[in-house]
């Protein structure tokens, strides 16, 4: 671990005798010992961050952008040391890890570009010799919060979009992965250096528990507050951030469908299915959980994907020819039995989902990914497990799926395999997939950055990475001009006895 934390320059020294342990899923090591931030030292990061924000407002969005550009060269150059990183932190395979590195470079590319499109509209004015106009600011520093399963992507996605907007960044990693985040400071603090005179405070991390995420939500200098991880933390922290007027971006939970329709191309859905349900071991927001299989090709599908699973190489996610690596910790193995339990009471038949590797690994929670057959949706499936756990249900009528694929609290992602054109429409349409996400001929996983990415209903109904999505990072301001020599009233208004122009 030395050779990799120089690479990415962190100091090991300071990664023992702190007091939060950090271990890795792979194999329950211990691989640091991190210090937390007090109460004390989170006030002074945010306070530098408000600070900075008075000077990096006014620094011309170009030469905001030009800072991006050399992080984007320093995440290059450490891309296979901060993607092993993020391997041996959270456990997703090899190239799942280097893939979320890419993700930032990509990220920060776009940001480059888009410093010279903060870009606002001209407005038909009804008032002669007026003219309106909208113009775009920098909204001030904001908090981002993260979750362990990506545990530098989305920081990214906030980050470079939110330092091209003018907005220092006060970041708080999971604790479960706190190493990936400082190796991230590390890497953007070397682009400082490169970059020249820029204000102190641009970026910092702050490492602790719930407590520091409620800090970050309660102090109204943080304009916006970035929270990517449940429901259940988003209904924690949404309220709180409410209370004083300030913006949330919520990114939360999913529990995403696919609809296989009868004409669909099964060897693709096939190969969609196995990455979107088995990936990350299950451990994506935008995992595939619910399977809705027309019944004229259910008794052709079931069996070709279960034979699949029974295929997949689990292990070692550092192993190239590894497919699956372990859940993050105990306590998910738990929540994944308990939702089995749960299913089978309900009628589910259950194939696959035994830990495995224990011997080897005593310490580490290896599983085979679960294919759960469903008669119906029940309440257990309408709820998001954060494993490998693909339910399984059986549809005749299309509008009986959508039905199906929509009755569920969270609103991510969304997919359907049909080669019928009218399938395919209705599911893009109003009438179809509620979801922030919805793909045909492809799975629900694996969004590229071009795209902005999030969700609806219990999913927060944030919008982070690509699209328009920089627009939360700033305030927008509506501006009317008069360069006549009039002074006439909106409405046709007369006040003072002044015609109406």
């Amino acid at each position: 671990m030395e050779e990799l934390y120089e690479a990415l320059g962190l100091d090991a020294g300071a990664l023992v005798g702190g007091d939060l342990p950090v271990h890795s899923p792979t194999d329950g090591a211990l691989i640091a010992e991190v210090r937390t931030d007090s109460a004390a030292r989170q006030e002074e990061k945010i306070a530098a961050a408000d600070a900075a924000f008075a000077q990096w407002r006014i620094v011309p969005a170009p030469r905001r952008g030009e800072l991006i550009r050399l992080f984007a060269d320093e995440l290059r150059a450490a891309k296979e040391p901060l993607g092993t990183l993020v391997t041996v932190e959270c456990g997703k395979i090899l190239q799942e890890g280097m893939g979320e590195v890419q993700e930032m470079i990509d990220i920060c590319d776009f940001a480059l570009g888009l410093s010279r499109q903060l870009y606002g509209l001209t407005i038909a004015s009804e008032r002669p010799g007026h003219k309106m106009m909208e113009t775009w600011h920098p909204l001030g520093a904001i908090g981002v919060i993260t979750s362990f399963n990506f545990p530098v992507a989305p920081w990214a996605w906030n980050f470079s979009l939110a330092l091209v907007c003018g907005d220092p960044v006060v970041w708080k990693p999971s604790e479960k992965t706190p190493l990936s985040a400082l190796a991230s400071q590390a890497l953007f603090e070397k682009a400082l250096k490169r970059f020249g005179p820029a204000p102190d405070g641009l970026s910092h991390v702050v490492i602790g528990g719930g407590e520091c995420g409620e800090r970050l939500a309660d102090d109204p200098r943080l304009k916006l507050i970035s929270a990517t991880g449940s429901c259940r933390m988003g209904r924690h922290v949404g309220p709180r951030v409410a209370v004083r007027f300030g913006r949330s971006l919520l990114e939360l939970g999913g529990n995403n469908a696919m609809i296989v329709g009868a004409s669909a191309d099964l060897e693709l859905a096939l190969r969609a299915i196995l990455f979107s349900a088995v990936g990350t071991a299950g451990q994506r927001c935008t995992t595939l959980r619910r399977l809705i299989v027309h019944e004229d090709i259910y008794a052709d599908l079931v069996p070709r994907l279960k034979k699949a699973y029974g295929t997949i190489r689990i292990g070692d996610p550092l192993d190239d020819d590894v497919l699956v690596g372990p859940l993050i910790d105990g306590g998910a193995y738990e929540a994944m039995r308990g939702a089995l339990g749960k299913v089978t009471g309900e009628g589910g038949a259950v194939s696959g989902g035994e830990r495995v590797l224990e011997d080897r690994y005593p310490d580490a929670y290896y599983v085979k990914p679960a294919i759960v057959e469903m008669s119906r949706q029940t309440d257990t499936v309408r709820e998001e497990t954060f494993a490998p756990i693909l339910y399984v249900l059986k549809y005749r009528e299309f509008d009986d799926a959508i039905a199906i694929h929509n009755d569920v609290p969270q609103g991510l992602s969304s997919s359907i395999f049909t080669t019928d054109l009218r399938e395919a429409e209705a599911f893009l349409s109003a009438d179809g997939s509620d979801c922030g996400i919805a793909n045909v001929n492809i799975g629900p996983s694996g969004a590229e950055i071009g795209g902005a990415f999030g969700g609806e209903k219990d999913t927060g109904g944030g919008r982070e990475s690509g699209s328009d999505a920089w627009k939360s990072y700033m305030r927008r301001a509506t501006n009317t001009v008069n360069y006549s020599h009039e002074l006439p009233l909106a409405q046709g208004i007369t006040f003072g006895g002044d015609e109406p122009a």
